[in-house]
């Protein structure tokens, strides 16, 4: 029996040439708070027949953030806005409010101007009073106790508004907070009527008007609508970490108790 003159050869062994190495994962040193890791892949634009001479991305590295418990430095001026909750609001509108509503009733307004010629007579009353330092004394008293009635002061005396104003001043309190209110508008009007009236009877003296633009400004930068329910705080330190972290109140697990140890 003849053989046969084809021999059956197997095919050579495929050989695996991959170029792609396998990702890498960088690991921080210890002693880091949030460890960064960074993962590489080599391009694969040489085994994709479109993707020949593609430039590759540059690898992904997280960002690494500061430790933690690493306080910010204070700054010197602080802004924090009043925020108002959906209770307040239901307190603030189930009745009026005694402390702002006055501004509106009769009389009120006219106050403003009797009470300035009261303190006028009082100090021309004083010997060898001269009139620019009468109407500059009787500027500056008004513009402080205006500041600190209606911007400083924070509140009211009354319990009837279950403490839905505590944190606003009076001015904010006026007219449910609505701005360009005639209320409003003659308290604004009034600071710069008596700055007017004493710059003309200081003789515009520089440093007299000066003083008292100053002053006009102190007041009025506060009645802005722009600064409605902003406070500014100045040199405020930064909250500091508490180093015992609060912890629940409850167990952290849950186990049936044994009844062998239930004791009636």
């Amino acid at each position: 029996m003849a053989s046969s003159s084809s021999a059956y050869t197997f095919p050579p062994e495929r050989v695996v040439n991959d170029a792609s190495p396998l990702p890498s994962l960088h690991i921080s040193p210890p002693g880091s708070s949030y460890p960064a890791a960074t993962t590489t892949t080599a391009s694969t634009s040489s085994s994709l027949p479109g993707l020949a001479g593609a430039a590759a991305p540059p690898p992904t590295t997280a960002t690494r953030r500061p430790p933690h418990g690493r306080t910010r430095s204070g700054s010197l001026v602080s802004v924090q806005r009043v925020e108002e909750t959906h209770e307040e609001m239901l307190d603030q509108s189930a009745g009026f409010n005694a402390n702002a509503d006055w501004v509106n009733y009769k009389g009120a307004w006219v106050i403003h101007v009797v009470l300035i010629l009261v303190a006028k007579i009082l100090i021309d009353v004083i010997p060898a009073m001269q009139q620019d330092t009468s109407w500059t004394l009787v500027n500056l008293g008004y513009m402080a106790l205006s500041y600190l009635m209606f911007h400083y002061v924070t509140g009211t005396p009354f319990e009837s508004n279950a403490g839905a104003y505590d944190q606003l001043t009076l001015w904010e309190q006026i007219d449910e907070g609505a701005q360009y209110t005639p209320a409003k508008k003659w308290l604004t009007s009034v600071p710069i009527g008596l700055f007017l009236v004493s710059t003309h009877y200081t003789r515009y003296n520089p440093w007299l008007f000066g003083l008292n633009f100053s002053a006009l400004l102190f007041v009025l930068f506060p009645k802005l609508p722009i600064l409605h329910r902003l406070r500014f705080k100045f040199f405020e330190p930064a909250p500091t970490p508490s180093p015992y972290p609060s912890q629940p109140p409850t167990p952290t697990h849950s186990k049936a108790p044994n009844l062998g140890e239930l004791r009636l």
